[in-house]
């Protein structure tokens, strides 16, 4: 997965289509993210102790990887791989060619 966590995101297919998140968390292995304010859900939480609060809470929920796209300098791009002669592995916008940190 080239997406990482704190990249800023745009969506690009889904109930949630052109809305902007930053990844707050990566999940590889079922080949989703979670983004913040994208794919929200109402749960209705009973308190668990005195100190936790009942109610309806908003939750983010996970977004498949595929529906996302990372924004770099304003417009969304795909990303690619490259390797730099003294062996490291960076991530490449393919739109602009540029190295993403």
């Amino acid at each position: 997965m080239k997406l990482r966590k704190g990249d800023t995101v745009v969506v690009i297919a889904g109930k949630d289509k052109g809305k902007q998140g930053e990844i707050i968390t990566v999940l590889p292995k079922e080949n989703k993210v979670i983004v913040a304010g994208i794919n929200i859900a109402k749960r209705h939480m009973k308190a668990r102790s005195q100190t936790q609060q009942a109610g309806i809470i908003e939750k983010d929920l996970p977004i498949d990887a595929s529906n996302v796209m990372l924004v770099h300098k304003g417009k969304p791009t795909r990303l690619g791989s490259k390797v730099k002669p003294d062996g490291t592995k960076v991530r490449v916008a393919k739109s602009t060619g540029e190295e993403i940190e």
